[in-house]
Parts: structure tokens; C-alpha cells; sequence
């Protein structure tokens, strides 16, 4: 087996085709957690029953919305053990807490602990060891008030933060508060929506819900975000966790709050006495050990904050009462941002920002200005703040950036295009930026909602391609064919017969065909979606490249390799007049074609390629993403055919670092490229 002769990889695969297109409070059953925390309540003598209980629950309630209570330990410390989205604030009895609390206080989804009990003595010495545990409390009250500050704490450093380079959400950014902020709504309806919706959920108490339902129009939507109800939380967890039921519930609210932003900043401006030079805003929160080390290793790039963003003109506000908490967890690395604005550049980039001391819903003791949605920033320095001593205090200067970043605007600006043609329709487009994330799931739920709501046979087409599109990215290719049929069925019937919808149909179809190994089947989807896109579009509209590329990509498989250059030939050709020279389509072209002249033996034409779609993933992929470890391992192949077993080395190498931090030591893969590791070192010796 040492001998094996090693293949470079393809996005020709079959299987990578390219497509067109307890003891509960609660009730048992599962509801939305609308906030980014909960609470757990653990005691061995809780009663349900007793109405002390029931008012400690009212009291709690007002804070935060779900609540789980524990009689039994083990079970309590099971159900923490499976929280991955929140983090969990934990009441818990003296007795139990020394029981338990040692053995999962590094947890990092445990924020806090708040030890419950009759006589605050005999509990007082082992808790100051766990700097977890905030105190020891004889009433439900004093806990109340504690949470209230932890869960305002927790918002805000649970705020979506994404970083160019590393987080496929940043290069989307711009794209999602576009579709965020452009679609219309029926206010009365919406309304109603939002608050039917929560009131399902049973974890938001009936007169926060009530004071929306009847009082929204009595307040600014700047009041409503700064005020103690559910709209803050649950808005900040709908967009961190790109939840679809949160964003097509709240979307309404989201642009009242954007608009309301950009009015409010017009007059202020306009009214404004104080000169309009460069000036200082802060922000103190928790970090996590993982954005950290991604804050660290995008120092002189970009970062966006995927929210409304709060700051203060405050300095010592934002240190002592949000940065130097964060130090309590030990999970979590303490952040004082100091941003640097430029008003000028905030008027020609469109970028609102307001003082909410008349507006907010609380006296203003921050001093707070509020910025609209997806605001980026470059990060110029990171640094110690070395007066408190700890090594986990730290200051980040950021500059607010507008439009004058190009490659990512010319980025922007192409996948703007993308997007139109791919999802025309209100929310579509949403899922449009759920599947280039990676979220497939979400996009489906998404779809199945939209589809549901379809009146015309024109909607249940549309959303029929859009599911079957989502299921062919996850697999599921039987359902991916029966929703593509259904579109095309019905767009037979409403459109005339060389319409590009119809090509687009015939091509997916096509490419399920192709992705269940009936090739055949494919070529002849392909073939006729060619036909119609060389009738309807232009010789260089970026859907002909798709054609040629798919149908490339089939001959490749079916070792019809002069035919799979020539189709590969052809939408590269295209490609180059209708694309960036650094779009990741390049790249998949250029690999495909130089592994069909691998398999050929023509090994300097696949070089030549594989080098060319190698440095344009090096440009717009992070470092350890597993596309680029397939790059390099083409290239190591490659120089492995061609006898030069020192440069495969390198590149095999390359591609071990990089998949040794995303597989486990045992994957099968890493056992490969260990083996062929030894095999470029014995033909060296």
C-alpha cells in the first residue's frame, strides 16, 4: 500500500456538485429561550405548592424569563452540563452548593452563583474561594437585584462580534443589515405576531407582554430597547444566534429602531452647538477566551459588532461598572474598547449614531450613544491595562470605519449581485446569508415558514427551489428532488417555455442527479439548461459559467476528461469577465480543472491551476479552514507525481496543521496524510 498513488481533491466530487441556485418550573415540553441566559434553582426542600415559592418565583421572573428548579443535584448539574447557547445563572442552597459548586465552577456556561440559605455565617468562609459565587443572600429580593446586574453584564458581552478574515458571518455583514432594514411591515400585525408568539413561549411574564402589545406606540423604539421588558434580551440573542423565529418576529422592530436612530441623529446634528471633530466613546464588557484569541489575531484588520451598539462618552463608567466584572469569570477575558469616531465620516457613510439621555428608559448615568445595526470598526491597538494586576484586563482601540475599505466593498458589492439573483424575495434573502454561514438548518425552518404562508402558485415555486436547494446542500437528496420537481411542475405551467427560472430548475434537478451518482440523468438536466441559458442570457452572465461548470464537473467524474477541460475552459472564461479576480468561485474552477490534468498526468497544467486557486483561498479564507488544507494537499499531490517528494512534504505538512486543529488524532484523514507524510520521507532517504 506504501506505493499507492496519492489523487488530488476536487469540488468535482459527487458529493460537493455545485448547485444553481427534572423538576420543572417550566412544562416539560421545549420552549424558545427568548433571552441569552436562564436561571437554575437548586434545593433539596423546594415546594411548588407553598406560596413563599410561588412569590420567590414572581420576584425572579421579572428578571429573567426562564427559570429551572432542582430538588435532586445530580439532575441539575446534567441539565447545566447540556446548555450550550446560554449562560446560567444558579441559585442554589448552602448545603448543595458545597456539594456541587467546586466541581463546576470552571464550566463556562456558568456565569454566577447566588448561595440561598437561613444563616449567612456558617456559609460565608468556603464561598469567598469561588469567585463565581457573588454572595451569600437570606432573601429572594437581595438576588433579584444582584441578577439584574449580571443579566445586563451577560447581554453585553454575549453581543454578535465577527472578525474579517475568520467569521464568514463578517463578510455578509453588510448584506444582512441591508435585508434587516429593507423590508416593509404591517405594524398592527407585526405587533400581534410578536406578542402571540411570546406569549407561546410561556418564559415572558403577561404584562411585559401586555405593556407591548397595548403601550408600543406610546414609546420611541429607543425607550423600548433601553427599558427592563424582553425586547433588549431577546433581540440580542435573535441576532447573535441567527434564530429565525426571533428576527421574523422582531424585524419590525429592528427598523423602527434604525429609522428612529437616523432621525434622531439628523437633528441632533442639525441642532448640535459643540465643534463635530474626532472624538472618544468606550465600551467595557466580557470576552470570551475564543473571540479574544480571534480579537488578537485580526489586530490592523476589521471586526463588526452584529447588533445595535451602546457606548458611553464615560470612560470610568464602562471600566469599573462593565470591564472589571468580567473579571469574575474565569472564562472570560475583561475588555475596555476605546473607539474613535469621526462624525464627518458618520454623515458621508451613513452611519447614525445618537445621545439617548432624553429618550432612554432610564436616567442616563452612562452617558450612553447608541449606533445602528453592524457598525465596523479597524482595530489599531491591543494592549494591558496593567493598574489592576491581572493578565486579563485589556484595552482594544478601535477607529469606526466607513466606506473606504475597497477590497471588501468590491466583495460586498459582487455578493450584493449574488444575492439578487439568487433570492429576489423579502425574507429569502435572509436565508441566503444563512446558507453561505454555514446555518442550512436555519434556512430550511426559514423556508418552511415562507413557503406556508404562500397565496400564489409563483411564491410556492420559489420557495420550493429555495428548500430543495437547502436540502441538496445537506444531503437530503430524495426531498431536495421532489421540491425542485414541484417548482418546475408549476413553472411549466406559468411561465413560457425558454424562461431562465425553467434553466435554473433544469439545472438544479441536475446537479441532485449528479450528487446521487446518476450521471446520465445529470447531463441531460445540464444539456437542457444550457440550451435555455444560451437563448435568455448573456454570453457572459455568471448562470452560463454554472452550466458549463456542472456539466465539466460530470464529464470529470465520468473520465471524459478532453470534454471536462473544454466545459471548465468555458466558464472560467466567463468567469473572468463577471467576476473579482479573488472570488471563491475562481478558485473552485481552478481546482476542478487542475485535477482533471492531474488525472491526465499533465502535472504542470494542474500545478499551474492548483497554485492559482491555492493563493486566492490564502486571500479570502481564514488560516485553518478545511478548503485551504484541501488546496494544499492538490499541490502536495501534485509534486508528489511529479517526483519532488521535498515540496510535497511542505504542503502535505501544511494541510496536517491545519486539519489536526478541526479532526480528531484518529480521523481518517489525518491517518492518511500521515501515511503519505512517510511515504514523501522514504522516497527522500
Amino acid at each position: 500500500m506504501d506505493d499507492q498513488k496519492p489523487t488530488t481533491t476536487a469540488a468535482n466530487e459527487a458529493s460537493s456538485m455545485i448547485a444553481t441556485n427534572s423538576t420543572a418550573l417550566l412544562p416539560t415540553h421545549l420552549h424558545q429561550v427568548l433571552q441569552n441566559f436562564l436561571l437554575i434553582w437548586l434545593d433539596a426542600n423546594i415546594d411548588e405548592t407553598q406560596e413563599d415559592f410561588k412569590k420567590s418565583i414572581q420576584h425572579l421572573r421579572h428578571v429573567v424569563r426562564t427559570i429551572r428548579t432542582f430538588t435532586d443535584a445530580q439532575e441539575c448539574v446534567t441539565f447545566l452540563s447540556k446548555i450550550k447557547e446560554e449562560k446560567a445563572f444558579m441559585i442554589v442552597s448552602g448545603s448543595l452548593g458545597q456539594q456541587i459548586i467546586p466541581d463546576i465552577q470552571a464550566w463556562p456556561q456558568l456565569d454566577s452563583v447566588y448561595v440561598l440559605c437561613d444563616n449567612k455565617s456558617v456559609h460565608e468562609q468556603w464561598v469567598k474561594k469561588i469567585p463565581k459565587i457573588k454572595d451569600v443572600y437570606t432573601q429572594i429580593e437581595e438576588i433579584c437585584e444582584a441578577l439584574k446586574v449580571a443579566c445586563e453584564h451577560c447581554d453585553r458581552a454575549m453581543i454578535s462580534i465577527s472578525f474579517n478574515g475568520i467569521d464568514p458571518l463578517f463578510m455578509y455583514t453588510q448584506l444582512l443589515k441591508e435585508i434587516l432594514l429593507e423590508i416593509e411591515y404591517d405594524d398592527t400585525k407585526s405587533i400581534k405576531e410578536l406578542v402571540d408568539y411570546c406569549r407561546l413561549q410561556d418564559n415572558i411574564t403577561e404584562g411585559g407582554i401586555d405593556e407591548v402589545e397595548h403601550k408600543y406606540r406610546h414609546h420611541t423604539p429607543i425607550w423600548w430597547y433601553t427599558a427592563p421588558y424582553f425586547i433588549y434580551s431577546m433581540l440580542n440573542r435573535g441576532l447573535r444566534l441567527m434564530e429565525v423565529d426571533i428576527i421574523l418576529k422582531m424585524g419590525f422592530f429592528i427598523r423602527h429602531l434604525h429609522q428612529h436612530i437616523e432621525t434622531l441623529y439628523r437633528e441632533q446634528q442639525s441642532t448640535s452647538t459643540t465643534a463635530t471633530g474626532t472624538f472618544q466613546v468606550f465600551r467595557g464588557q466580557g470576552l470570551s477566551l475564543e473571540d479574544f484569541e480571534k480579537l488578537k489575531k485580526t489586530k490592523s484588520g476589521l471586526m463588526s459588532f452584529n447588533n445595535f451598539l451602546s457606548t458611553s462618552r464615560n470612560r470610568n463608567v464602562s471600566l469599573q461598572d462593565f470591564a472589571l466584572p468580567a473579571l469574575q469569570d474565569t472564562n472570560s477575558v475583561a475588555i475596555l474598547f476605546v473607539m474613535i469616531i469621526d462624525p464627518t465620516l458618520c454623515s458621508t457613510s451613513s452611519i447614525p449614531f445618537v445621545d439617548i439621555k432624553e429618550e432612554s428608559y432610564f436616567e442616563d448615568r452612562e452617558e450612553e450613544i447608541l449606533f445602528s445595526t453592524h457598525t465596523i470598526f479597524r482595530i489599531d491597538r491591543i494592549e494591558p491595562i496593567k493598574d489592576y494586576q491581572t493578565d486579563r484586563l485589556w484595552q482594544v482601540n478601535l477607529t469606526l470605519t466607513g466606506n473606504d475599505n475597497h477590497d471588501l466593498n468590491a466583495l460586498t458589492v459582487h455578493m450584493r449581485k449574488e444575492l439578487n439573483a439568487k433570492a429576489t424575495r423579502g425574507w429569502s434573502r435572509l436565508g441566503f446569508i444563512l446558507i453561505k454561514i454555514g446555518t442550512p438548518s436555519k434556512a430550511e425552518q426559514l423556508y418552511q415558514i415562507l413557503l406556508e404562508k404562500s397565496s400564489s402558485n409563483g411564491d410556492r415555486a420559489y420557495y420550493s427551489l429555495l428548500l430543495g436547494s437547502v436540502y441538496d446542500d445537506m444531503g437530503e437528496y430524495s426531498k431536495a428532488l421532489s421540491y425542485y420537481e414541484q417548482a418546475l411542475e408549476i413553472q411549466k405551467v406559468v411561465l413560457p417555455p425558454n424562461h431562465p427560472d425553467l434553466a435554473l430548475s433544469y439545472s438544479n434537478i441536475g446537479s441532485v442527479y449528479a450528487n446521487m451518482g446518476k450521471y446520465s440523468e445529470a447531463l441531460s438536466y445540464y444539456q437542457t439548461d444550457l440550451k435555455i441559458s444560451q437563448k435568455t442570457l448573456s454570453p457572459i452572465h455568471p448562470n452560463l459559467a454554472i452550466s458549463y461548470h456542472n456539466m465539466g464537473n460530470v464529464y470529470a467524474i465520468m473520465g471524459e476528461y478532453s470534454k471536462a477541460i473544454s466545459s471548465y475552459e468555458q466558464a472560467i472564461a466567463i468567469d473572468k469577465k463577471s467576476l473579482p479576480p479573488d472570488h471563491p468561485d475562481m478558485a473552485t474552477s481552478y481546482m476542478n480543472i487542475g485535477a482533471v490534468h492531474d488525472r491526465m498526468g499533465e502535472y504542470s497544467k494542474a500545478l499551474s491551476f492548483h497554485e492559482e486557486s491555492l493563493e486566492i483561498k490564502k486571500k479570502t479564507l481564514p488560516p485553518y479552514h478545511s478548503d485551504l488544507a484541501s488546496s494544499y494537499n492538490n499541490v502536495a499531490v501534485v509534486y508528489f507525481n511529479m517526483g519532488e517528494y521535498s515540496k510535497a512534504l511542505s504542503y502535505y505538512e501544511k494541510d496536517l496543521e491545519i486539519n489536526q486543529k478541526n479532526l480528531s488524532p484518529t480521523h481518517s484523514h489525518i491517518l492518511e496524510l500521515k501515511r503519505y507524510i512517510e511515504m514523501a520521507k522514504k522516497r527522500l532517504q
